[in-house]
């Protein structure tokens, strides 16, 4: 007799993303990777050292649930610092399994079936993801690149007595917008008025151009009591897969997302939460003015190579992703008809991948002619990637 497994309803609808799909498609050609947000550049030696050091010292055993204690201080001296949070206790900041493992934990104490949330489009894949496994019904609401400006009435339009929170990513993933202060105060203000609680993801803080300005929204008068503000290490650091991030929120919203991080995950790696020190005690403003300049440089390089080629580039603002459009380039050549066929058409002729303009959107159709770039590369690789872009398609 056969037997087959019944999968639970949440998990029936999950499969390989698109990023991974090109990632794995682009590594048979012997291809450049320039879809998955990866980050191949070195981790800094210092951070690696520590790193080295917390395990020679046997630092294996389990942490705090919510993080080391000296780590906990550390973030929470930082966000005063930086971000201008009221934070006044190691206990209003909890440590976890990337920025992602804490939206996992946010959401998940926040959320719940009947609960209706906004999320702005573009958005990143696993934030709508995660937001669906909590059962709550998405009000997706377009926001747009670089360019755009938050409209307060579009969200408006779609709230409802059952909602109950509102994403905010800051500097953005995919589009590169930059949240100004007075968008963000709109934003509160509306919240205040709806009695809504915002999530925050600023994990790309640090990636900033042309005079863009970071603000926390918990920053503002008032922000603090209904914000979780979440960030991390893997992209200022050049630590993906360490997976260290964080979240600061008032004691009674940390201390549940850290319980709910304990039920999940038990802790966050202890040797790394030891080595993340050195980010704090040996990584100043030198570091952060070199990464910004650096990244300009890819910036420029990226944007450039592309517009040369004929995608239309609104340049971001922040993070470190180009979301171009190539509608022109579909109507004067093959191989260009939507996102999957231009995506597909890269990796055959100039062995280059990209991610779909289909997967930062509700409908499909809103990225029909949109392809995400990430240049968070080793210059010699991106000069190579561009080479290859402009061989092909220049």
């Amino acid at each position: 007799m056969s037997f087959s497994v019944s999968i639970a309803e949440r998990a029936r609808p999950l499969e390989q993303s698109d990023i991974r799909s090109v990632t794995q498609r682009v590594e048979r050609a012997g291809g450049i990777n320039l879809g998955q947000g990866i980050c191949d550049l070195p981790t800094p030696q210092p951070i690696k050292a520590r790193a080295q050091q917390a395990i020679a010292d046997d630092h294996s055993i389990y942490s705090h649930y919510a993080g080391i204690e000296p780590l906990r201080r550390a973030i929470l001296e930082k966000v005063q610092d930086e971000n201008d949070l009221p934070a006044s206790s190691p206990e209003e900041v909890m440590v976890g399994v990337g920025s992602t493992g804490c939206f996992v934990a946010a959401a998940f104490t926040l959320l719940e079936e009947g609960d209706e949330v906004v999320l702005f489009e573009p958005f990143y894949g696993y934030h709508r993801n995660i937001l669906e496994l909590t059962g709550a019904t998405i009000r997706y609401v377009p926001l747009g690149g670089p360019a755009s400006t938050f409209d307060r009435k579009r969200v408006e339009d779609v709230l409802t007595p059952k909602t109950k929170a509102v994403v905010v990513n800051t500097p953005a993933n995919p589009s590169g917008k930059v949240w100004t202060r007075e968008e963000l105060g709109s934003l509160l203000d509306l919240m205040q008025k709806e009695d809504l609680v915002a999530i925050t993801d600023e994990i790309y803080e640090y990636m900033l151009y042309d005079g863009a300005e970071h603000v926390s929204l918990a920053s503002l008068p008032d922000a603090y009591e209904r914000t979780i503000t979440l960030s991390g290490f893997s992209k200022t650091y050049n630590v993906t897969g360490w997976r260290l991030g964080y979240g600061v929120a008032p004691d009674p919203i940390a201390e549940k997302m850290g319980l709910m991080n304990d039920l999940l995950y038990i802790c966050a790696p202890r040797p790394l939460q030891h080595a993340a020190l050195a980010a704090f005690d040996e990584m100043g403003d030198d570091y952060v003015a070199e990464l910004q300049s650096d990244y300009a440089e890819r910036r420029r390089l990226m944007c450039e190579t592309l517009e040369d080629i004929g995608f239309d580039v609104p340049w971001p603002e922040g993070a470190y992703y180009a979301l171009a459009d190539f509608g022109d380039l579909a109507e004067e050549r093959s191989g260009f008809a939507d996102d999957e066929a231009a995506c597909e058409t890269l990796v055959q002729e100039a062995k280059i991948a990209s991610v779909t303009g289909r997967s930062f959107y509700q409908n499909p159709a809103d990225g029909k002619y949109q392809l995400r770039f990430c240049f968070a590369k080793e210059l010699p690789v991106l000069r190579q990637a561009c080479e290859q872009l402009r061989a092909a398609f220049g």
